[in-house]
């Protein structure tokens, strides 16, 4: 009895799915036009219990679609008597896993599939040709993920951002979907995390912050304002997580730029994404407004390097990640708990931490590194208001430059080197004209060209070294210039930021202690960014060059008086 029942209430699936490729086809292969033919076919044959059931939108080499995973739920529980397709594409176009739900799991769950077109039934048996049916159906859908990949190609090697959402902050402009707005309200949301960030917050803490403040996720957004979101918003209101925050901060786009490849796909099989290599980016400049300055987004990135990790009781040094052991290279880590005051925090060798034997402690308060830090930016800021020409000076005679004589010969190698290079070739060609006229022998023509090609390959060789060193010594150049502009804008400095700290500070090596006379002696030394270790001058020197500088003014004002 139980058995008639179940038998009564199984049902036939009519199922349809259509893909955004099989859009193309027009009415055809429309949603529409299959309930209809799978319908007549139910009602032709009397198949029991109808159901019609859908998937739109979504390929057939993937089968983690909503209705088809639906359907293969109620065969597992004995529900489904027939499974009615229009064509055997429909039901998917991986050969692999169709050949195992034809001769493995609609057998063991006692299914029936037909495809109408097809003309396939599997209560008449599965015909030998099906197998050749499903290879097809494969190769049709690789040859369309191909197509597709060449158009996508195309369009991101010309610059059309290939993006289907807009990062978080920007919109698409209705009268041309490939240019960017600016969405002023989620942008005051990235330029206020990308604030915190700089301020020393990690992702998690923002996070949480933006959860306080009641601030909207960005699919809660995109959803509020009617745009159709991948991604669901969260089961509670405005709960940040921090990977949507570190996504954020790593988007190259917020400067402005359209950042393009910065994923593939292994096959056409899989849909996870994989990321690539940095360096296999494509990257067009100033494409869009710009909602982070370049300037705040290169030190965010340089503060992600630099991952503080915070205490149990959740405090954070701004020089967390930036003190080294000068002895071992391992990183010093923060100590600071509720069990003593925050004056009393301290940095340790992570190396003396997990075996002593490796390294000693190298421990040094937190309030004298701050100390050390606040007192060499201040001379140094001092040195550079006042001398900055000589500061300019020095900094470019470490570097090695000699200034425009030694960028100018460079740039004049460099273009005789190109120049050759095609000089060779033009000698290689008039010298092949001469042997097919007789005027120069085989033998001559083959070594005369040996001897041309293997220096023109020395040179395609050194063209890349040339370029290097050129643009080495002008990206010095180019940053010493901003380094002196940056240090210019902090007119008075009377207490350190992690904005500050981490805008002229690239590392500090921490050395062992030393009893010298009784007392404790602790070398700390201060890399600055750009500069490297900068000595700072003694008292003497500085009163020297002060008065040397004080003079100087003294005879410009009487050559202008």
């Amino acid at each position: 009895m139980k058995k008639k029942q179940l038998n009564e209430q199984r049902i036939t699936v009519l199922y349809a799915r259509l893909s955004r490729d099989d859009e193309k086809e027009g009415i055809s292969g429309s949603i529409q036009n299959q309930r209809a033919i799978l319908e007549k076919f139910a009602a032709d044959n009397r198949l029991p219990n109808p159901r019609f059931m859908f998937d739109d939108g979504y390929s057939g080499v993937t089968f983690t679609r909503p209705a088809f995973m639906e359907i293969m739920e109620l065969a597992e529980q004995g529900l489904v008597a027939n499974l009615v397709v229009k064509d055997h594409s429909r039901l998917g176009r991986n050969r692999l896993v169709v050949g195992q739900l034809l001769e493995e799991d609609f057998v063991r769950l006692n299914v029936r599939y037909i495809a109408i077109m097809d003309n396939i039934d599997t209560a008449n048996g599965v015909s030998d040709i099906v197998p050749m049916q499903d290879l097809f159906n494969e190769w049709h859908a690789k040859n369309t993920s191909d197509k597709v990949r060449r158009v996508m190609q195309s369009r991101g090697n010309a610059g059309i951002p290939l993006t289907t959402n807009t990062p978080f902050g920007y919109r698409k402009d209705p009268e041309d979907k490939n240019r960017w707005l600016v969405d002023e309200p989620a942008a005051g949301v990235v330029r206020q995390i990308f604030q915190m960030s700089v301020s020393g917050l990690g992702p998690t803490q923002i996070a949480k912050k933006l959860r306080s403040e009641g601030v909207m996720t960005p699919s809660e957004y995109l959803h509020s304002t009617g745009i159709n979101c991948a991604n669901k918003p969260p089961a509670y209101p405005c709960n940040w997580s921090s990977g949507t925050v570190a996504g954020i901060l790593d988007r190259q786009e917020y400067v402005g730029d359209t950042v393009n490849f910065r994923t593939y796909r292994q096959s056409f099989k899989q849909k996870k994404q994989l990321d690539r290599p940095q360096e296999e980016w494509k990257v067009f400049p100033n494409t869009h407004p710009a909602i982070i300055d370049r300037e705040t987004f290169a030190l965010v990135q340089n503060l992600r390097q630099h991952r503080r990790r915070p205490t149990r009781t959740g405090a954070v040094s701004m020089f967390s990640g930036l003190l080294y052991c000068a002895d071992c290279g391992s990183k010093l880590g923060y100590s600071a708990t509720n069990n003593y005051k925050r004056e009393q925090a301290f940095f340790f060798c992570s190396s003396y931490r997990k075996a002593p034997g490796i390294c000693t402690a190298h421990f040094i308060r937190e309030r004298i590194v701050e100390q050390l830090v606040l007192e060499g930016l201040q001379r140094l800021l001092w040195y550079i208001q006042v001398y900055e020409k000589r500061f300019a000076q020095e900094q470019m005679e470490r570097f090695g430059l000699q200034e425009k004589k030694v960028l100018t010969a460079k740039r004049r190698e460099l273009d005789r080197a190109k120049q050759r290079v095609s000089e060779i070739d033009q000698l290689i060609q008039k010298s092949y004209e001469d042997m097919t006229k007789g005027l120069l022998s085989e033998e001559r023509f083959s070594t005369l060209t040996v001897s041309l090609e293997n220096e023109q390959r020395q040179l395609k060789a050194d063209i890349p070294e040339l370029e290097n060193s050129l643009n080495a010594t002008a990206d010095k150049a180019d940053d010493l210039q901003k380094f002196i502009q940056l240090a210019r804008q902090v007119t008075r400095l009377t207490e350190l930021t992690p904005e500050i700290v981490h805008e002229f500070i690239d590392k500090i090596l921490v050395s062992q202690p030393v009893k010298v006379d009784g007392k404790r002696r602790q070398r700390v030394d201060i890399y600055y960014n750009t500069i490297g270790l900068w000595y700072i001058p003694s008292p003497e020197e500085m009163e020297r060059e002060y008065l040397a500088y004080y003079n100087s003014m003294q005879k410009r004002k009487k050559k202008t008086a």
